[in-house]
Protein backbone atom coordinates (compact mmCIF):
# COMPACT_ATOMS: atom_id res chain seq x y z
CA UNK A 1 0.00 0.00 0.00
CA UNK A 2 1.25 3.64 -0.52
CA UNK A 3 1.19 5.49 2.59
CA UNK A 4 2.21 9.02 4.27
CA UNK A 5 6.05 8.80 6.28
CA UNK A 6 7.30 10.85 8.68
CA UNK A 7 11.25 10.41 8.61
CA UNK A 8 13.74 12.81 9.87
CA UNK A 9 11.28 15.60 10.25
CA UNK A 10 10.14 15.51 6.52
CA UNK A 11 7.43 14.00 4.66
CA UNK A 12 6.92 11.87 2.14
CA UNK A 13 4.84 9.07 0.60
CA UNK A 14 6.36 5.21 0.62
CA UNK A 15 5.68 1.74 -0.15
CA UNK A 16 4.61 -0.34 2.98
CA UNK A 17 3.57 -3.63 3.85
CA UNK A 18 -0.61 -3.59 3.86
CA UNK A 19 -1.92 -4.77 7.38
CA UNK A 20 -3.50 -6.98 8.90
CA UNK A 21 -6.25 -7.01 11.42
CA UNK A 22 -6.21 -8.47 14.84
CA UNK A 23 -8.20 -9.48 17.33
CA UNK A 24 -11.55 -6.93 17.48
CA UNK A 25 -10.22 -5.25 14.40
CA UNK A 26 -11.17 -4.04 11.46
CA UNK A 27 -9.20 -3.48 7.92
CA UNK A 28 -10.36 -0.19 6.25
CA UNK A 29 -9.27 0.58 2.65
CA UNK A 30 -8.92 5.01 3.25
CA UNK A 31 -10.96 6.83 1.17
CA UNK A 32 -10.33 10.00 3.29
CA UNK A 33 -8.23 11.07 6.15
CA UNK A 34 -8.03 14.29 7.87
CA UNK A 35 -4.80 16.43 8.95
CA UNK A 36 -4.64 17.68 12.43
CA UNK A 37 -2.76 19.90 14.69
CA UNK A 38 -0.82 16.74 16.60
CA UNK A 39 -0.01 15.49 13.12
CA UNK A 40 1.93 18.70 12.80
CA UNK A 41 3.49 18.05 16.44
CA UNK A 42 4.35 14.07 15.54
CA UNK A 43 6.56 16.01 12.44
CA UNK A 44 8.65 18.12 14.61
CA UNK A 45 9.01 14.89 16.77
CA UNK A 46 7.22 16.22 19.83
CA UNK A 47 3.80 13.62 19.65
CA UNK A 48 4.74 10.19 19.27
CA UNK A 49 2.67 7.48 18.18
CA UNK A 50 1.66 4.58 20.83
CA UNK A 51 2.46 1.67 21.16
CA UNK A 52 0.99 -1.13 18.77
CA UNK A 53 0.64 1.73 15.58
CA UNK A 54 2.87 2.24 12.74
CA UNK A 55 5.64 5.03 14.30
CA UNK A 56 6.10 6.87 11.11
CA UNK A 57 2.57 6.77 9.45
CA UNK A 58 0.69 9.68 10.62
CA UNK A 59 -3.14 10.12 11.15
CA UNK A 60 -5.61 10.06 13.45
CA UNK A 61 -9.12 9.77 11.86
CA UNK A 62 -10.10 8.36 8.78
CA UNK A 63 -13.18 7.38 6.82
CA UNK A 64 -13.30 3.95 4.08
CA UNK A 65 -15.07 0.63 3.61
CA UNK A 66 -14.28 -2.43 5.73
CA UNK A 67 -12.32 -4.70 3.52
CA UNK A 68 -11.63 -7.91 6.24
CA UNK A 69 -12.77 -8.03 9.80
CA UNK A 70 -10.18 -9.78 12.56
CA UNK A 71 -11.21 -12.71 14.92
CA UNK A 72 -14.04 -11.87 17.00
CA UNK A 73 -15.40 -8.93 15.45
CA UNK A 74 -19.15 -8.90 14.40
CA UNK A 75 -19.99 -5.00 14.89
CA UNK A 76 -19.27 -3.91 10.86
CA UNK A 77 -19.01 -6.05 8.19
CA UNK A 78 -17.11 -5.83 4.89
CA UNK A 79 -18.61 -3.27 2.56
CA UNK A 80 -19.71 -1.10 5.62
CA UNK A 81 -18.82 2.85 5.75
CA UNK A 82 -17.42 3.66 8.88
CA UNK A 83 -15.11 6.56 10.50
CA UNK A 84 -12.96 6.32 13.30
CA UNK A 85 -10.39 7.92 15.94
CA UNK A 86 -6.92 5.54 15.39
CA UNK A 87 -4.24 6.02 17.44
CA UNK A 88 -2.10 6.43 14.33
CA UNK A 89 -1.32 5.11 10.57
CA UNK A 90 -4.64 6.48 9.06
CA UNK A 91 -2.85 8.44 5.92
CA UNK A 92 -2.63 5.54 3.70
CA UNK A 93 -4.21 3.23 1.76
CA UNK A 94 -5.18 1.04 4.42
CA UNK A 95 -5.76 1.33 8.23
CA UNK A 96 -6.35 -0.67 10.80
CA UNK A 97 -9.42 0.05 13.19
CA UNK A 98 -10.26 -1.02 16.50
CA UNK A 99 -13.87 -2.17 16.18
CA UNK A 100 -15.27 -0.80 19.28
CA UNK A 101 -13.80 2.80 18.06
CA UNK A 102 -15.48 2.70 14.57
CA UNK A 103 -18.64 4.82 13.63
CA UNK A 104 -20.73 4.32 10.88
CA UNK A 105 -20.78 7.10 8.22
CA UNK A 106 -23.82 8.70 7.66
CA UNK A 107 -24.95 9.04 4.21
CA UNK A 108 -25.40 12.64 4.70
CA UNK A 109 -21.36 13.15 4.75
CA UNK A 110 -19.57 12.59 1.90
CA UNK A 111 -16.25 11.01 1.91
CA UNK A 112 -13.84 14.12 2.47
CA UNK A 113 -16.56 15.42 5.72
CA UNK A 114 -16.81 12.04 6.75
CA UNK A 115 -12.67 11.86 6.89
CA UNK A 116 -12.61 15.10 8.78
CA UNK A 117 -15.11 14.48 11.26
CA UNK A 118 -14.26 11.44 13.65
CA UNK A 119 -11.37 13.83 15.52
CA UNK A 120 -12.91 17.24 15.49
CA UNK A 121 -16.42 16.47 16.03
CA UNK A 122 -15.27 14.46 18.90
CA UNK A 123 -12.63 16.20 20.49
CA UNK A 124 -15.14 19.45 20.99
CA UNK A 125 -17.90 16.80 22.02
CA UNK A 126 -15.72 15.69 24.82
CA UNK A 127 -14.21 18.83 25.93
CA UNK A 128 -18.04 20.60 26.03
CA UNK A 129 -20.30 18.36 26.58
CA UNK A 130 -18.40 15.60 28.79
CA UNK A 131 -15.85 17.51 30.35
CA UNK A 132 -17.24 21.44 30.90
CA UNK A 133 -20.87 19.78 31.03
CA UNK A 134 -22.36 23.25 29.03
CA UNK A 135 -25.68 23.79 29.48
CA UNK A 136 -28.74 25.93 27.48
CA UNK A 137 -28.31 29.16 27.58
CA UNK A 138 -24.80 29.22 28.51
CA UNK A 139 -22.30 31.95 26.96
CA UNK A 140 -19.63 30.02 25.31
CA UNK A 141 -16.43 31.25 24.16
CA UNK A 142 -14.33 29.31 21.42
CA UNK A 143 -10.40 30.89 20.53
CA UNK A 144 -9.02 29.64 17.39
CA UNK A 145 -12.25 28.91 16.13
CA UNK A 146 -11.47 28.92 12.16
CA UNK A 147 -10.12 25.50 12.61
CA UNK A 148 -11.41 22.07 12.24
CA UNK A 149 -12.20 21.60 16.07
CA UNK A 150 -13.11 25.37 16.58
CA UNK A 151 -15.69 24.85 13.48
CA UNK A 152 -16.98 21.91 15.24
CA UNK A 153 -16.97 23.31 18.72
CA UNK A 154 -19.19 26.15 17.49
CA UNK A 155 -22.03 24.31 16.26
CA UNK A 156 -22.09 21.78 19.14
CA UNK A 157 -22.41 24.98 21.12
CA UNK A 158 -25.51 26.12 19.50
CA UNK A 159 -26.97 22.94 18.89
CA UNK A 160 -26.83 22.61 22.71
CA UNK A 161 -28.27 25.83 23.33
CA UNK A 162 -25.45 28.15 24.30
CA UNK A 163 -24.86 31.55 23.13
CA UNK A 164 -21.45 31.35 21.09
CA UNK A 165 -18.31 33.68 20.54
CA UNK A 166 -16.03 32.54 18.03
CA UNK A 167 -12.45 34.15 18.24
CA UNK A 168 -11.02 34.84 14.75
CA UNK A 169 -7.65 36.45 13.85
CA UNK A 170 -8.45 36.58 10.32
CA UNK A 171 -10.85 39.27 9.11
CA UNK A 172 -11.88 37.78 6.04
CA UNK A 173 -13.17 34.37 7.63
CA UNK A 174 -15.13 36.03 9.98
CA UNK A 175 -18.37 36.06 7.62
CA UNK A 176 -18.15 32.19 7.07
CA UNK A 177 -17.77 31.60 11.29
CA UNK A 178 -20.90 34.24 11.49
CA UNK A 179 -23.09 32.44 9.20
CA UNK A 180 -22.45 29.07 11.30
CA UNK A 181 -24.36 31.21 13.83
CA UNK A 182 -21.78 32.30 16.40
CA UNK A 183 -20.79 36.15 17.23
CA UNK A 184 -17.40 36.80 15.84
CA UNK A 185 -14.94 38.65 17.73
CA UNK A 186 -11.34 39.66 16.72
CA UNK A 187 -9.12 37.92 19.84
CA UNK A 188 -8.00 40.89 21.27
CA UNK A 189 -11.65 42.16 21.39
CA UNK A 190 -13.03 38.31 23.35
CA UNK A 191 -12.53 39.42 26.69
CA UNK A 192 -14.53 42.36 26.39
CA UNK A 193 -17.49 40.18 25.21
CA UNK A 194 -17.72 38.17 28.47
CA UNK A 195 -18.84 37.07 30.58
CA UNK A 196 -18.22 33.13 29.94
CA UNK A 197 -19.32 30.46 31.63
CA UNK A 198 -17.49 27.96 29.32
CA UNK A 199 -13.55 29.17 27.54
CA UNK A 200 -12.53 26.23 24.60
CA UNK A 201 -9.04 26.95 24.55
CA UNK A 202 -7.79 26.29 21.20
CA UNK A 203 -4.74 28.60 21.54
CA UNK A 204 -3.16 28.89 24.67
CA UNK A 205 -0.64 31.50 24.89
CA UNK A 206 -1.00 34.95 26.02
CA UNK A 207 -4.81 34.37 24.77
CA UNK A 208 -5.18 32.04 27.83
CA UNK A 209 -4.01 35.24 30.46
CA UNK A 210 -6.49 37.40 28.64
CA UNK A 211 -9.49 35.73 28.63
CA UNK A 212 -9.32 34.31 32.46
CA UNK A 213 -10.36 37.77 33.49
CA UNK A 214 -13.74 37.26 31.47
CA UNK A 215 -14.54 33.92 33.07
CA UNK A 216 -17.82 33.92 34.61
CA UNK A 217 -18.36 32.49 38.31
CA UNK A 218 -18.30 29.05 38.31
CA UNK A 219 -16.52 29.09 34.78
CA UNK A 220 -15.16 26.54 32.95
CA UNK A 221 -12.00 26.56 31.03
CA UNK A 222 -10.88 23.18 29.05
CA UNK A 223 -7.71 23.66 27.53
CA UNK A 224 -7.18 21.51 24.35
CA UNK A 225 -4.46 23.60 21.88
CA UNK A 226 -1.75 24.89 22.67
CA UNK A 227 -0.48 26.31 19.63
CA UNK A 228 -0.02 29.84 20.51
CA UNK A 229 2.47 28.66 23.38
CA UNK A 230 2.18 25.68 26.20
CA UNK A 231 3.46 28.34 28.73
CA UNK A 232 1.18 31.07 30.56
CA UNK A 233 1.18 33.18 33.53
CA UNK A 234 -1.61 32.11 35.61
CA UNK A 235 -3.15 34.52 37.73
CA UNK A 236 -4.62 32.39 41.26
CA UNK A 237 -6.23 35.25 42.85
CA UNK A 238 -8.40 35.87 39.76
CA UNK A 239 -9.12 32.21 39.02
CA UNK A 240 -10.29 31.60 42.71
CA UNK A 241 -12.69 35.08 42.28
CA UNK A 242 -14.30 33.80 39.72
CA UNK A 243 -14.58 29.92 41.46
CA UNK A 244 -13.31 28.82 37.97
CA UNK A 245 -11.82 25.54 37.06
CA UNK A 246 -9.21 24.79 34.60
CA UNK A 247 -8.98 21.71 32.79
CA UNK A 248 -6.56 19.96 30.10
CA UNK A 249 -7.41 16.95 27.60
CA UNK A 250 -6.38 15.17 25.01
CA UNK A 251 -7.58 11.74 23.17
CA UNK A 252 -4.95 10.16 21.51
CA UNK A 253 -3.21 8.99 25.03
CA UNK A 254 -6.77 7.17 26.25
CA UNK A 255 -7.49 3.59 26.63
CA UNK A 256 -9.19 2.13 23.80
CA UNK A 257 -12.30 1.82 26.27
CA UNK A 258 -12.44 5.44 27.25
CA UNK A 259 -12.08 5.74 22.96
CA UNK A 260 -14.62 3.87 22.60
CA UNK A 261 -17.35 5.09 25.29
CA UNK A 262 -16.79 8.91 23.37
CA UNK A 263 -17.85 7.40 20.41
CA UNK A 264 -20.40 5.54 21.35
CA UNK A 265 -21.71 9.05 22.82
CA UNK A 266 -20.43 10.78 19.51
CA UNK A 267 -22.83 8.03 17.66
CA UNK A 268 -26.03 8.92 20.38
CA UNK A 269 -25.81 12.53 20.76
CA UNK A 270 -24.05 14.37 17.43
CA UNK A 271 -24.79 11.05 14.60
CA UNK A 272 -28.41 12.39 14.26
CA UNK A 273 -27.82 16.10 14.22
CA UNK A 274 -25.65 15.31 11.32
CA UNK A 275 -28.07 13.33 9.46
CA UNK A 276 -30.57 16.33 10.09
CA UNK A 277 -28.29 18.86 8.54
CA UNK A 278 -27.88 20.45 11.78
CA UNK A 279 -24.39 19.45 11.93
CA UNK A 280 -22.03 20.24 9.07
CA UNK A 281 -17.86 19.33 8.46
CA UNK A 282 -16.20 22.42 7.35
CA UNK A 283 -13.66 20.65 4.68
CA UNK A 284 -11.93 23.86 3.50
CA UNK A 285 -9.09 22.41 0.92
CA UNK A 286 -8.57 18.61 -0.48
CA UNK A 287 -5.55 16.62 -1.58
CA UNK A 288 -4.42 13.58 -2.67
CA UNK A 289 -2.55 11.15 -0.58
CA UNK A 290 0.16 11.75 -2.74
CA UNK A 291 -0.07 15.33 -2.44
CA UNK A 292 0.88 15.13 1.30
CA UNK A 293 3.81 17.27 1.42
CA UNK A 294 1.71 20.19 -0.16
CA UNK A 295 -1.14 19.49 2.51
CA UNK A 296 1.08 19.29 5.50
CA UNK A 297 2.41 22.72 3.79
CA UNK A 298 -0.45 24.32 3.68
CA UNK A 299 -1.49 23.12 7.24
CA UNK A 300 1.30 24.86 8.51
CA UNK A 301 0.93 27.88 6.95
CA UNK A 302 -1.88 28.79 8.74
CA UNK A 303 -4.96 30.72 7.94
CA UNK A 304 -7.26 28.00 6.92
CA UNK A 305 -10.89 27.62 7.57
CA UNK A 306 -11.98 24.25 8.83
CA UNK A 307 -10.08 20.79 7.47
CA UNK A 308 -7.77 19.97 5.52
CA UNK A 309 -8.73 16.29 4.13
CA UNK A 310 -6.01 13.97 2.30
CA UNK A 311 -8.19 11.47 -0.07
CA UNK A 312 -7.23 8.60 -1.84
CA UNK A 313 -6.03 8.74 -5.58
CA UNK A 314 -9.06 6.12 -6.54
CA UNK A 315 -11.78 8.37 -4.90
CA UNK A 316 -10.00 11.93 -6.64
CA UNK A 317 -10.48 9.91 -10.18
CA UNK A 318 -14.16 8.74 -9.61
CA UNK A 319 -13.30 4.97 -9.75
Amino acid sequence: MRAVTIAGGRISVEDRPDPVPGPGQLLVRVAAAGLNGADMMQLRGLYPAPPGVPADIPGMELAGEVVALGEGSSRHHPGDRVMSLVGGGAQAELAIVDESVAMPAPAALDWPAAGGFPEVFTTAHDALASQCQLQSGERLLVTGAAGGVGTAAVQIGIAIGARVVASVRKPDLRPAMAELGAEVVDPSEAGAHGPYDVVLELVGGPGFEANLPALAPGGRIAVIGVGGGARVALDLLTLMGRRGRVMGSTLRSRSLEEKALTARRVEAELLPLVEAGKLRVIVGEVFTLESAPDAYARFQAGGKMGKIVLISCALATGS
